[in-house]
């Protein structure tokens, strides 16, 4: 099954570049193994995949170069390895961040602080960007998509390794009556990529993991829903000004009507 794949700068060397192509032919490796069926529901990643937390001007602190604001947006959004090397205690709560709020925000305080030590520059109050999910900002497919598989009768999940609510980010724009689910790591007690909450939102969508499409941008994270038996599509987290319709053509690889 063709899919298109890339994680953040944390993983690989450019914040846009296509991982190795090993990583892709396992991926494509796992879809194959599969008996896809008709596609019933859908389980869509929020970071990176629906929204992406981005630069605003009004939104960098002084002393803060253009350049820089791109890598700070980085350093908050790495996925899987932090961006700074941690001590013990700050690296558990690095690894448990998306399963409680208070550990989530002492690993940030720690990582902010260090960008005041190697910078020179006191960055904390991009936390409270971070951590509003109205400042997040919607791929350009993001709102068609949703409506065109919930009104065609796909059962949609929003499932995201994160320690706060997303809901809002979704309410604000109405989009919220087309999903049926919001499967969130710091309410379910588990993240990507353990299979417990990929098995969750199937659960609660009512699915199987065999006709359920993961939608992610991490193969490290989302492409584990395949050990649960779903299938998945990857698409680049790139920025929202130049990627317009990778949701939309990643679901018609699986002729889903959108």
């Amino acid at each position: 099954m063709p899919c298109t794949a890339s994680t953040s700068a944390e993983i690989y060397p450019s914040a846009f570049q296509t991982p190795p192509i090993a990583t892709m032919k396992g991926i494509a490796a796992m879809n194959d193994s599969l008996d896809h069926g008709g596609i019933a529901s859908v389980i869509f990643d929020f970071s990176g995949t629906l929204f992406r937390l981005e630069q605003r001007e009004n939104w960098t602190p002084p002393g803060v170069s253009a350049k820089d604001a791109e890598r700070l947006m980085q350093w908050l959004t790495a996925p899987i390895e932090p961006p700074v090397p941690l001590d013990p205690e700050h690296l558990h709560a690095w690894k448990h961040r998306d399963l409680d709020p208070a550990l989530h925000r002492a690993v940030y305080d720690e990582i902010l602080n260090r960008w005041k030590t190697l910078n020179g520059v006191d960055v904390r109050s991009t936390f409270d960007i971070l951590t509003d999910p109205l400042r997040w900002t919607p791929y350009p497919d993001t709102g068609v998509v949703l409506e065109k598989l919930s009104t065609s009768g796909i059962r949609i999940a929003v499932l995201s390794n994160i320690a706060f609510d997303i809901r809002p980010a979704f309410e604000t724009r109405g989009w919220d009556r087309w999903i049926d689910e919001f499967v969130l790591s710091y309410e379910v007690g588990a993240a990507k990529p353990d299979p417990t909450i990929f098995l969750e939102a199937v659960k609660r969508l009512d699915g199987r993991p065999d006709r359920t499409l993961m939608v992610g941008d991490s193969p490290q994270a989302d492409s584990a829903a395949t050990h649960i038996g779903c299938t998945v599509a990857l698409v680049t987290p790139s920025p929202t000004a130049i990627r317009h319709d990778a949701l939309l053509q990643a679901l018609r690889e699986y002729s889903l009507p959108v």
